[in-house]
């Protein structure tokens, strides 16, 4: 037992003998083990894959900066996480605001409660001492029941004093109460205050203030509703969050890599600024092209427990590199965005505008000049909505010319017929055809020649701000199929070689093309014509072959496939700002009827304004009044005011007045500024003898002239067609 054992040369050495005591007297113990006992060996048993519970990397320059990065990214996630929680009832303020309220409640107190049932029981009294005063106070009473009635009214007096009196109490119970939670309240606030401020000067004050506020954060900590703030928020489907770990599990339960292969992370995963989504891009292992993750969407989605609408997938900057995001919830699920061009006057089209919102909750905005967009979708999808995004905004602008076409003869642009300048909403292929021939033969040719006069080949905004003349058309094509089936087949080629070449050619001065269609195929927009259609807003549709059929061939492969859109997803699609641009989903601005009114109501006015309504939208008298000042006739604005004047006297059937004394047309001429004698009047309108004679008027005869000789020398005079 005393021999030294043999030590391994990577044994550690324990000293036994400190370790353990020697026995106290009386202890049983071997005689042969009185020495000290031998130096301890244990062997250390530390195998070489086996690593350290702290690895040493973590010590040096690398690790210390890793952990500083990681650091970083969880100080940017916690201060994302109090940004979104503030404007919840869960943040600061509301906190602050309900512990206030709290406070407050506390301070009243519920002596309320029993100082408005004493004001009851004195109002319940003085009732009972009215009645009983009244029944003593009549006459023609005996005396007994008088005396009777005057013992009631007596104790109801009593009553009445009493009631009084505990009523008094009460209010004097509750305002010493009061007082005295008010006072501890406005000591608990004012008493560190002062002492923050006499001990710590301006400092110790906004040190005060901060935990005031914070106590008052305490306090109304709870919502009304009982509820603390849970900062879990950000779970989706099966799990809690998104990790790293977890991304490579999902990618190989999806098939995309392989067992033994990992993800490259560009960027941690990280909850957006808004909280609705987490956010991450990666790298794909070296080799694997984007399109064997782009296709596995649904099965993305089943590992990670939600649904396919919530997984989005992008190509980034190169081949392999991905922007992968995953909604908390479904999105575009909720009200839509109130459009953003009610808030304005009026806009310029030769900027971009406002077309909706993306996933990010970011607005897209799309430049249109030198453009021309296909918008697509199943009946319902919101492609209508959609396309007014454009509309609207054209109209905004008082410079632009619309031609709006409807072949399905529907009622989406009947409210911008007064301001456009050629319209079809019957669905008639001849009507077609003659706005058509009218932009190719008419439109374009003055375009182009206002090109060579500026000397450029094409019309640009620099133009537009020197020369009034340069501006910007919109043609818009609804429904193309309905005019085809509705035309012969000479009319039908001549319909698209007129499209084609108003496309091609009217791109660079500044003729804006949209075609619209339900059911999107060759039949629909013809593929020559689709082809050259740079702006594309896949809606809603039934299969994969219909959404390339608007993106174009092999974005539905890709991830983009508009079939995925949900029915409750209403204006929302899949939308390419031009060639070359990542498609992306994005929910289109919405108008209601009323809001399409009001807008189209500042767009006349706009347009009115400005001189550039179209002829058809002016009223007559707009027409004459505008033809005497190119004239330098004076008789416009007279027989113009003439005929307001009728206009104002209506029968009582809603019509305008058929005849008008003299007297009347004299003095609204007169009112208007315009000085016309009897005599003069009757030189402009030249009367037959029968039309001279007189007519009662408000029981008197009177000479006068008929609505319909105002007419006859307009047409003669003016030469317009009425």
């Amino acid at each position: 037992m005393s021999e030294t054992l043999s030590k391994p040369a990577d044994a550690t050495v324990i000293d036994a003998a400190g370790r353990f005591p020697h026995p106290a007297p009386g202890d049983v113990y071997d005689q042969e083990q009185d020495t000290a006992p031998a130096q301890l060996v244990v062997e250390k048993n530390v195998t070489d894959d086996e690593p350290p519970l702290i690895p040493s990397w973590t010590r040096t320059s690398v690790g210390w900066k890793a952990r500083a990065g990681i650091a970083r990214v969880n100080t940017v996630r916690d201060f994302r996480r109090w940004v979104r929680r503030q404007g919840t009832e869960h943040g600061h303020a509301g906190q602050i605001a309900r512990g206030l309220h709290r406070t407050l409640l506390w301070v009243q107190g519920t002596e309320g409660v029993q100082v408005a049932t004493a004001r009851r029981e004195v109002q319940q009294a003085q009732t009972d001492y009215k009645a009983a005063k009244w029944g003593h106070d009549k006459r023609l009473i005996p005396g007994q029941e008088k005396a009777k009635r005057r013992v009631a009214m007596e104790q109801a007096f009593a009553g009445s004093v009493t009631a009084m009196g505990k009523y008094k109490t009460a209010q004097k119970d509750a305002r010493v109460r009061r007082g005295l939670r008010g006072t501890l309240v406005a000591a608990a606030v004012a008493v560190p205050e002062g002492a923050g401020i006499y001990l710590n000067g301006g400092n110790g004050g906004v040190i005060a203030a901060v935990s005031a506020l914070a106590a008052f954060a305490l306090i109304g900590r709870r919502t009304n509703g009982g509820d603390l703030y849970d900062d879990r928020d950000a779970k989706f489907g099966d799990t809690l969050k998104l990790t790293d770990s977890m991304l490579n599990q999902v990618y190989r339960d999806a098939k995309v890599i392989g067992a033994d292969e990992v993800l490259e992370l560009l960027t941690p995963c990280t909850l957006t600024a808004d909280g609705k989504a987490w956010e991450v891009a990666i790298d794909l292992p070296s080799g694997m092209p984007a399109k064997k993750a782009l296709d596995a969407k649904a099965r993305l989605a089943s590992a990670l427990g939600v649904a396919v609408q919530q997984v989005h997938q992008a190509l980034d900057d190169r081949e392999g590199r991905i922007r992968l995001r995953v909604s908390l919830h479904l999105p575009f699920t909720g009200k839509p965005t109130p459009g953003p061009l009610l808030a304005v006057d009026c806009i310029s089209l030769w900027r971009a505008i406002p077309m909706g919102i993306n996933l990010r909750g970011q607005e897209v905005q799309t430049s249109w000049v030198e453009r021309s967009g296909l918008f697509g979708g199943e009946p319902g999808a919101g492609k209508s909505a959609a396309a007014n995004d454009l509309l609207l905004a054209a109209a905004l602008d008082p410079t632009v010319a619309l031609y709006l076409c409807d072949g399905k003869a529907g009622a989406d642009i009947t409210p911008f017929e007064q301001i456009a300048a050629m319209y079809d909403t019957d669905g008639d292929p001849k009507k077609l055809l003659e706005i058509l021939r009218h932009i190719w033969e008419v439109e374009i040719p003055k375009r182009r020649a206002l090109a060579k006069e500026h000397g450029s080949r094409k019309l640009t905004a620099k133009m537009a701000a020197k020369d009034p003349r340069v501006n910007l058309a919109i043609l818009l094509v609804d429904e193309w199929s309905s005019y085809g089936a509705a035309a012969d087949r000479k009319d039908r080629e001549e319909l698209e070689r007129l499209l084609r070449l108003i496309v091609q050619q009217g791109r660079a001065l500044g003729i804006i093309t949209l075609c619209a269609t339900q059911k999107p195929d060759s039949d629909s927009v013809p593929t020559g014509i689709r082809d050259i259609l740079s702006i594309r807003w896949a809606m809603r549709c039934l299969t994969p072959e219909a959404s390339d059929t608007i993106l174009g061939k092999g974005y539905a492969s890709s991830g983009h496939n508009a079939q995925d859109i949900l029915k409750s997803q209403r204006g929302v699609g899949i939308y390419m700002d031009g060639e070359g641009a990542e498609p992306e989903l994005t929910r289109g601005y919405y108008y209601d009827d009323d809001e399409v009114a009001l807008l189209l109501e500042r767009a006349y006015a706009l347009r009115s304004e400005a001189g550039t309504l179209p002829a058809g939208a002016l009223s007559l008298a707009d027409r004459l009044r505008d033809m005497g000042d190119e004239l330098g006739d004076d008789q416009g604005a007279v027989l113009a005011t003439l005929l307001d004047v009728f206009d104002a006297h209506r029968g009582n059937d809603g019509e305008p007045a058929e005849w008008l004394p003299g007297a009347v047309l004299v003095d609204a001429l007169t009112a208007a500024g315009l000085t016309v004698s009897a005599d003069r009047l009757g030189r402009i309108v030249v009367r037959t003898d029968e039309e001279k004679a007189k007519r009662v008027w408000d029981g008197v005869r009177a000479v006068g002239y008929p609505r319909s000789r105002v007419v006859v020398t307009i047409r003669e005079r003016f030469k317009l067609d009425i």
